[in-house]
């Protein structure tokens, strides 16, 4: 197979200089893989495959396991080794999980640094967005995600997608349900890391609103949609306004921003 081309050269960049080759390598692959870039003609028979669109998390992809692209991918590896690194107590949790792609990486980045004491929960209704409740969520009232089946997928799905790669072990945990059932009670003492995946403003402030006082210090925040999603933004900017959050927000790339609790 021949090697992606300028595209995913141009995006590719060196992380994790401390890890061994194998695991290096490993987590590379990973990426690769779960963005489907290894058999992507395979795409083409489905719908147009674009490299760049791919890479940079621009479209849902009829066959990867995730759509978040190349440089997010990268950022929760990054977060995660440095919250191994510097011994930030917590496991890792994603709200809003799609096919399992981000939270499988998540998974593979701690088997590849041999932890064993933390876990990575996935929190998803597993029957795509909820309706609109413009009464108490006034910025969601125009929101039109609900009505795509393409974001519905299947917890017995995303557990054969980690089955796939050899990660589903009790290292994995779901939480199935509207994050205003599952979150706010969530069996989960302390967090290292909160990726946020939700879109909507109602997904994303429940999901600020219940997870974040568990964030150790020095654990991280990312929020996937910021960028392309203005109801995901608000509820962002709501939040770090109203709880005096003032850590800089840093971009990842187009949409994603994360930021390290002081």
């Amino acid at each position: 197979m021949a090697e992606p081309g300028s595209a995913f050269n141009s995006m590719k960049k060196s992380v994790a200089p401390d890890i061994d080759d194998a695991s290096r390598l490993y987590l590379d692959l990973m990426k690769r893989c779960l963005l489907n870039l290894l058999y992507s003609e395979h795409e083409q028979k489905m719908k147009p495959f674009d490299e760049r669109q791919r890479l940079e998390g621009r479209e849902w992809p009829a066959m990867a396991q995730t759509m978040i692209g190349w440089k997010r991918l990268e950022n929760i590896q990054t977060c995660i080794e440095d919250i191994i690194e510097r011994n930030v107590p917590g496991d890792l949790i994603e709200t809003g999980i799609w096919r399992g792609g981000a939270l499988i990486f998540m998974r593979a980045v701690l088997k590849a640094h041999g932890i064993c004491d933390r876990c990575v929960w996935g929190a998803d209704s597993f029957r795509g967005l909820p309706k609109p409740d413009a009464m108490f969520y006034p910025a969601d009232e125009e929101h039109l995600m609900h009505k795509y089946q393409e974001l519905v997928v299947s917890l017995d799905e995303v557990r054969a997608n980690f089955e796939k790669y050899g990660l589903l072990d009790d290292q994995v945990r779901f939480l199935q349900g509207w994050f205003r059932e599952t979150l706010p009670s969530v069996p989960i003492e302390e967090l290292s890391l909160i990726r946020l995946d939700g879109d909507m403003y109602e997904s994303t402030y429940v999901a600020l609103e219940s997870l974040y006082p568990k964030l150790s210090r020095g654990g991280y925040l990312i929020v996937d949609d910021y960028g392309a999603d203005p109801s995901c933004r608000r509820a962002v900017d709501d939040f770090r306004q109203s709880h005096d959050i003032s850590e800089e927000m840093i971009p990842i790339d187009w949409t994603g921003i994360y930021w390290r609790r002081g």
